[in-house]
């Protein structure tokens, strides 16, 4: 098979009912974590008249809870590389916890926004399981299981949405992080009592907490240079200054790889076929499809002059809820038909679907039915093949002397596209006009035209046997 995945199985594999309870408790401790990036955007307005600030302020817990997210799933999965992954995924459920109590507590903005930096931090979570499932899994159930855990990517089917509207009109926001909380702890419990200790080898060596530093500042300068840039122009002060220091931090971070024994990444990994190309194909993709469904779509269906004058909740039931919830299902059958006609081939077909649907949308984005059936269709080759793929391909092409690297750097990846995205279509799609409109969804269309080429570019793993068959 193209991606290399026959092995003949170890003895450590999982199997039956004791495979079905280790993918039970990772889902339970990545649902600990998506929970609190689905259920509070649609109470930011609640919680910024409970603390006294504006929403531009209030805006700010959420996208540094996303930038922390970027941040903590490289660096802890890569933490994992040398400590071990249980140990990792327990103290990123512990910084969760910790984070949610802050939240629920927090009388005061600040307080809020240290806790949503905890939280964030501990999407790791993710990274970290996909890696036990390869390790313990053989190729048929990794594939069904990394579908189902990229499922709760998009939320719980978009009814998460509706709950936490729900707690916060009858019980108040904090009510949201009493919930999240209680499966925080659930998580933790699973964990401890489920997921076994580590039987692989792990590297030695020192982990290399100088390329981590590097790397967040790195990062935290490209998302605000994402933000200032079509705010106060891209050759503003503000813009040049947010350039210049991720310049700076991006030098000292190729640096420091280069000179560190361990370095947090190592980059002669990166730069080949192997893993540029789908690290690529990540951003591009985020950046056609998360900004069309999370931004124009809802806009477009929402506007009065150009668009079709819906409700905020009709918008979200029309758009929202059906592609999250034919995602969960079609994820699943996504992983189980990878491992029968090839990773690489899966994610093919679903960029090349998501491109097609992205064309029909182009040429009739004025006909409310093509617009629902085309944001279902992205339920099926979006959520289901495309971010089940490219889940999949950062465990399945990571190198074993640094298994989480990878996954954590398509992580971070899925962060830059989906800001990338927004930056591009926000100034057509706020326009307001249909000639907007389409300007937004073409943007849209020619990255996924871009994902679609760069993700012919994707070799595989010589010699790698990345998940196991039976034998």
């Amino acid at each position: 098979m193209e991606d290399g995945l026959t092995h003949a199985a170890p003895k450590h594999l999982l199997r039956g009912q004791r495979a079905v309870t280790l993918v039970v408790a990772l889902l339970v401790a990545v649902l600990s974590f998506q929970l609190n990036a689905s259920m509070i955007a649609p109470v930011l307005p609640g919680m910024a008249a409970a603390l006294h600030v504006d929403l531009k302020t209030i805006s700010a817990v959420s996208s540094w809870f996303f930038l922390s997210g970027a941040v903590g799933g490289l660096v802890l999965g890569r933490w994992s590389d040398h400590v071990g992954r249980k140990t990792v995924l327990v103290c990123t459920l512990g910084a969760l916890l910790l984070g949610t109590f802050l939240c629920a507590l927090a009388g005061h903005f600040w307080v809020l926004m240290a806790g949503r930096v905890l939280q964030g931090f501990s999407s790791a979570v993710f990274q970290v399981s996909y890696v036990i499932i390869r390790n313990l899994l053989t190729a048929e159930a990794f594939g069904i299981a990394m579908g189902t855990i990229t499922a709760i990517n998009g939320g719980v089917g978009g009814l998460d949405g509706y709950l936490a509207g729900y707690l916060d009109a009858c019980f108040g926001f904090r009510s949201i992080f009493e919930l999240t909380f209680a499966v925080a702890l659930l998580a933790l419990v699973c964990v401890l009592a489920v997921v076994p200790r580590d039987t692989a080898h792990h590297q030695r060596g020192r982990m290399d907490w100088g390329g981590a530093v590097l790397f967040a500042l790195c990062l935290i300068a490209v998302t605000r240079l994402l933000e200032v840039g079509p705010q106060a122009g891209w050759a503003s002060g503000q813009s040049g200054l947010c350039l210049a220091a991720m310049i700076v931090f991006g030098t000292g971070f190729a640096s420091q790889e280069c000179r560190h024994r361990d370095p947090l990444v190592p980059i002669r990994l990166f730069v080949g076929k192997r893993t540029l190309p789908l690290l690529v194909t990540t951003i591009l993709t985020l950046s056609g499809i998360f900004s069309l469904v999370n931004f124009t779509l809802l806009v477009l269906l929402q506007d009065t002059h150009a668009g079709f004058g819906l409700s905020p909740a009709r918008s979200a039931l029309l758009i929202l809820a059906p592609t999250a919830l034919i995602g969960c299902a079609a994820a699943p059958c996504a992983g189980w038909c990878a491992t029968r006609i090839g990773w690489i081939t899966c994610l093919r077909i679903g960029v090349f679907g998501c491109a097609a649907v992205l064309a029909a949308l182009a040429t009739g984005h004025d006909r409310l039915w093509l617009v629902a059936g085309c944001a279902a269709v992205l339920g099926v080759v979006y959520n289901g093949l495309v971010l089940t793929a490219l889940n999949g391909l950062g465990v399945i092409l990571s190198a074993r002397e640094a298994e989480a690297a990878l996954p954590g750097l398509n992580g971070s990846a899925f962060g830059i596209g989906a800001s990338l995205g927004i930056v591009c279509v926000a100034p057509y799609g706020a326009a307001g006009s249909f000639a907007g409109f389409g300007t937004a969804i073409d943007i849209s269309l020619a990255f996924m035209v871009a994902a679609c080429a760069t993700s012919l570019l994707i070799g595989t793993a010589p010699g790698r046997a990345p998940v196991h068959d039976e034998g």
